[in-house]
Parts: structure tokens; sequence; C-alpha cells
């Protein structure tokens, strides 16, 4: 019996088929609301050892794709309920952008002779990969390694100087040494990869016991979920100032006459507001409700909608529509009302390539010298260019909208300037009762840690919650609930590593992937 098994395994291990497809699941697995991280370990074991079955990097590119592809598929399926077509386009070309660092992986696995060398460089191409995918149109950063230990956060404590990338650091480090542990039957290799495996978890296990966050100031927040149907007008309500009298009720219902800050989730104003101010219209009534509400609660109301703004002297940005008689852009935007103030916009910055906006339009266009497509009413959603705060009771924080919470250098740019606390709104309702908003809260909390921040989260139909500075949730609601909930959140000013320093630490991966390029160019002459 145990020889059919060893022959079996045998044959396992020098399956590129197996191999592919067992990564593939393992990597899939790792993912919220899986519960199991580590399995990300053997999924990298395995395709250091596919790499090494492989004679050119063509091999390595093909092969590795059939795991990229269930790798996604297991974990992003939940785009294809949004579109199809569009899902299915998302997933097959992000799994081929990953077959880029295997490349370089699997030449620094060939080339090189030392295993520490081979495991740091394997490291930082992957990294590097990360790093830049976060940095171009196509941005998705959804499945970099790090957030799969999202729901862990006593063992990632360390972000707080690096940034979630040090997390694919321990993960590749790791696996590295030991695939070449396994390979060579080197104990000191062995020694090494668990030396590595424990070493973090034990850095985050003292920072998290040995830190706290203690406040002279809070402020009182309170969250609605109002539950709309998101692929219905008006969320299925009659008109848009039902909605919005839905969110009163529901804000009512927690609120209190200290509270500081009503929260709303994305597209909670169903419909559209604009930067015309035309006398009886509805665009002029809804934002005037608004305003008369947070002037009679004296508090900031901070909500999500579509905003058009309608550009009238040089300043235009490129690609208005209409630019010859009603130039506009519009926005997916979050709106902050004062009792004191007009309403301030933070126009989102990060948005969801293809489904929210064209990449490279601004190029498209230019090369289009024939014009065959009008760019400007196929673009999208306008792009925003600055991190707007909104003030809240003498001190500040943002409305990241939906993807804006997955990129944290753009969090970063908040905090930096003074964010007391972070504020997220979304509406993950396109995708449904599906692994989508499970893994989009999660992730929250590797913010909360990179940065120390209390973090408050309104979402449309869910998750929405309350989460501290050590990745904790503090509150939690359930997914498609009609609710509200009232909290005191802390007001922090100290700023972490990450914060002061940046992308030091992806940065520092990218220069060390050149120089391992360089060695190798170097060696070959």
């Amino acid at each position: 019996m145990m020889n059919k098994l060893n022959s079996i395994s045998s044959n396992l291990w020098s399956n590129k088929w197996a191999l592919s497809i067992l990564s593939g699941l393992l990597l899939g697995l790792s993912y919220p609301p899986v519960p199991f991280p580590f399995l990300i370990f053997p999924a990298w074991i395995l395709l250091f050892r596919l790499l090494e079955l492989t004679e050119t990097n063509r091999g390595a590119a093909y092969w590795s794709y059939i795991s990229f592809v269930i790798w996604n598929l297991i974990t992003t399926y939940w785009l294809m309920l949004a579109t199809v077509a569009g899902g299915i386009a998302a997933i097959l070309a992000n799994s081929a952008v990953m077959t880029i660092p295997i490349v370089f992986q699997r030449q620094f696995q060939k080339k090189l002779k030392s295993p520490w060398l081979i495991a740091l460089l394997q490291a930082a191409a992957w990294i590097s990969y990360e790093f830049l995918h976060h940095n171009w149109d196509l941005a998705w950063p959804w499945l970099s390694l790090g957030n799969a230990w999202s729901n862990v956060p006593g063992l990632v404590q360390y972000i707080s100087l690096t940034g979630y990338w040090s997390i694919s650091f321990w993960v590749l480090v790791t696996a590295s040494l030991a695939w070449q542990a396994v390979k060579t039957s080197d104990r000191r290799l062995a020694l090494g990869a668990v030396a590595v495996v424990l070493l973090f978890p034990a850095v985050s296990l003292v920072q998290y016991y040995s830190t706290s966050f203690s406040s002279d100031k809070k402020i009182e927040a309170v969250v609605a979920q109002p539950n709309f149907d998101t692929y219905q007008t008006y969320g299925g309500y009659g008109n848009v100032f039902d909605t919005q009298q839905v969110l009163y009720n529901l804000s009512d219902s927690v609120r209190t006459d200290s509270t500081d800050l009503v929260l709303w989730p994305e597209n909670a104003v169903r419909g559209s507001l604009t930067s015309r101010e035309i006398s009886g219209s509805t665009t002029l009534r809804v934002k005037n409700n608004l305003s008369q509400r947070a002037k009679e609660w004296d508090l900031t109301l901070i909500t999500g909608t579509t905003y058009f703004e309608y550009f009238y002297d040089e300043k235009m940005p490129p690609l208005v529509r209409n630019p010859e008689t009603d130039p506009f852009l519009y926005y997916n935007a979050a709106l902050s009302f004062y009792p004191d103030q007009k309403y301030e916009v933070y126009r989102k910055y990060n948005l969801v390539p293809i489904v929210e906006r064209v990449p490279f339009v601004q190029f498209l266009n230019a090369i289009d010298i024939l014009g065959w497509v009008n760019w400007r009413d196929a673009q999208g959603y306008g792009k925003g260019t600055k991190p707007q705060q909104f003030r809240v009771d003498g001190t500040q924080t943002p409305a990241l909208v939906c993807y804006d919470s997955v990129f944290p250098n753009w969090v970063r740019q908040y905090v930096s300037q003074g964010s007391g606390f972070i504020s997220i709104i979304t509406n993950d309702g396109w995708w449904g009762n599906t692994s989508g908003h499970h893994q989009h809260f999660a992730y929250a909390r590797l913010r909360a840690i990179e940065f120390r921040r209390w973090i408050v989260r309104s979402a449309n139909n869910g998750i929405s919650g309350i989460i501290n500075p050590h990745g904790n949730i503090e509150v939690k609601t359930n997914y498609w609930k009609k609710t509200a909930f009232r909290y005191d959140v802390p007001v922090l000013e100290e700023q972490t590593l990450y914060t002061r320093w940046g992308d030091w630490f992806p940065i520092t991966m990218v220069a060390m992937t050149a120089f391992g390029f360089g060695l190798i160019l170097v060696r070959k002459k």
C-alpha cells in the first residue's frame, strides 16, 4: 500500500498538469472567506517545482497560466455576476499578466546558485509585479498575496512598517527556501525556511501585545446600511426622495444630539447630483434637503452618488463630454454636507478598469487619428485627481469609494495629511451574496493595521462595520439587511513608519529585481 502511495506521489510531483491544477486550487482556497491562508505556502512550493520542470520561459508561462486561471476563477468568480463577458475577460487577462514575474522567477531559479539569493530575488520579482500592478490603468490589486492573510491580523502587524507588501515577501522567501530544501535535501535550508516562517509572525505578535492606541478625542459616528436593490433605478423605491427618507429614518433611529458624523454608502443618493444650481430642479432639491438635514442635525453628512460636473472655463480636463456646447464629466463621487458651509466633493480616483472607465483612454484617443471611436462618450466615469478630505468635528477623514480602499498607497496620502480615522463607502450589491463582499470587508482590516487608524465602513447591502487599529472587528453587520448603528470612534494622530516613508519596501524590491536581472546578464556575457 505504501509503495502504491509513493508511486502516486512521485507521479504527481513530476506531472505538470497535476502541479498546475493543484497549485491553482490551493491558491484559490487561501483567500477569504475560506479560512485557510496557510495553503498559500504549499501552493508556491508546487509552482517552484513546476518551474523546475519547464525547459523554456514560454513553457513556464504556459503551465503557470493554467494555475493562475484557476486561482483567479476561484477567488474572483463573482466578477461575472456584474458582467459575464467582462468578468471572463478580466480573469483571463489578469492571469496572463501574472505569468510575467513567473518568467523572472524561473530565470533566477535556473541561472543562480545561492539558495538565499534565489529566494530573495524570487520574492522581489513577484512584489515588483504587485507594486507595478497597483500603478497603471489596468490596476487589479485584489489577488496580492497579502490579502490572503487579512482575516488573521494578529500574524501580520508588521505591515505598519512596510505596507502589506512584506506579507508577500514572507510567503515567497519561505516557499522558495522550502522548495530548495526539498530539492537538495539540505537540512540547513529547511531550518532556514522554518526560521523565516516563524520570524514574521513572532514579530507581529510582539507588536500586537505591546502596542495600544489611546485617544483623548472620539467622534460619534452613525452608519446606515439601506440595503437598496442595486439593479433598480431607485433601489426598489418610487423616486429619489423616497430613498432619501429611508436613509433619514435609518440614521434617526440611532442618532443622538452628540452625533458628529452620519455616513451613507456609495450610490446612497439614487440618481445623480450636479454642479448646476437650477431653481426647482430635482438635483437642487436633493442637495438642499441634504444641506438642511446636516444643519438640523448639526453634524457632517457624507454620502455617495453620481456627480455631474459642468465646465465653463479654460481649465477643462481632457476628454470632456459635449465640449462645444455644454461640457461636462460625471464622476463616482462622495459628497460631504456641513451645518455651516457649502458641500464638498471627492471624485473617485481609483476606478475599476473597464467596468468604470476605459483603460488608457487618453492614449487611445490620441492615436485614433481617424476618429473611429467617440472616446469622450465611451470613456465611462471621469477620473478624480486629488485626495479630498472631509471635516468632522475638528479632525479629517476621507470617504474612500469602494475600490479606493484596496490601494494602500492612495489611503496613505490621506493619513499623512491628517486623517484622524478612515471612512469607506461602498456598494457591493453588484456581486450578490458571494465571496466578493467578504473579501472587500476583510481587506479593509489591512488598511487599519498599516496606518493604525480606526475604520468606519458603510456598505449599501453590507458588510458595514467598525475595525480597530489592530485590524480586529468591533462591529460587523449582516449582509442583505437594512440596518444602522452608532459607535464612538477614537481619533488618532500618530503616524506609522509606512505612513511616513511610503512604499520604500516595494521600491526596494523593484531595485533588487533589476539587480538580479543585471547579474544574470553579466554572468551570461
